[in-house]
């Protein structure tokens, strides 16, 4: 337990210490919010969605985007580099285990995550009026859940591409469909049936949905807490597996 938790400290710190890193993953959603929330439009109820506003439902885009960054994006480039380096074999020789590493640094990442999207929350709720999560128990099991299905993702890239490069290229390839998916370009509940239903298979789009659904006071459905649980384990798995310090 003492060398995870000084190995989470540090991957944390060094995550904190890149200045384009932290603006993205800490700032940008909450400053998606901000902008989104101050188009009058978008504060006005929509009978698309059920009456709520647009900005209510992008509060739960916001926090899917900083899960994204920081799982698909973050995550592969950083372990990665540490490979490129050589930075792996010198901490193979250090009582760190493979599973050890790789658990302080999607633990490092749930934190910087955690903190962005309390922002979120925190600028949807006092600037534009958005409802705090109706089931507050729900929404931490839907983030959790969320987080355990990018995240392993992420580590199976970060697990087998060389470079640091390489990773945040198929991380950005991953990134976009997936936003999309999320309803970053468009809610949801306004696209069409197709891609409502092949969104839900999708990481994020199910956790897009189980954020929305805790967020109007239910529980997470049970198909997106299958499908993130069924990537948790076999992403997660492999990644565990197929990661090596060379």
């Amino acid at each position: 337990m003492t060398v995870f938790a000084k190995t989470t400290r540090t991957e944390l710190k060094l995550q904190l210490r890149e200045p384009v890193t932290a603006f993205f993953t800490l700032l940008f959603p909450t400053i998606l919010v901000g902008i989104l929330g101050s188009i009058p439009d978008f504060r006005e109820p929509s009978p698309e969605l059920g009456g709520a506003r647009t900005i209510d439902v992008y509060v739960g885009i916001a926090i899917a985007l900083s899960l994204a960054m920081v799982g698909l994006q973050v995550m592969p480039a950083v372990l990665a580099t540490y490979r490129e380096k050589g930075v792996l074999r010198r901490i193979a020789t250090t009582p760190v285990r493979p599973l050890t590493l790789l658990a302080a640094q999607m633990t490092a990442s749930v934190l910087i995550a955690l903190v962005s999207s309390a922002l979120c929350i925190a600028v949807g709720y006092f600037a534009f009026d958005v409802p705090l999560a109706g089931n507050l128990a729900g929404f931490a099991l839907a983030f959790l859940l969320c987080a355990a299905g990018v995240f392993s993702i992420g580590l199976l890239i970060a697990a087998l591409v060389p470079t640091g490069k390489a990773g945040n290229a198929v991380g950005t390839l991953l990134f976009f469909p997936s936003m999309f998916f999320a309803g970053l370009w468009t809610p949801r509940e306004m696209m069409p049936d197709w891609a409502q239903q092949v969104g839900d298979y999708t990481p994020l789009g199910a956790g897009e949905r189980a954020l929305h659904e805790t967020m109007t006071g239910h529980w997470p459905n049970w198909l997106s807490a299958v499908v993130l649980i069924g990537y948790l384990i076999i992403f997660g798995l492999g990644a565990a597996r197929l990661f090596r310090w060379n």
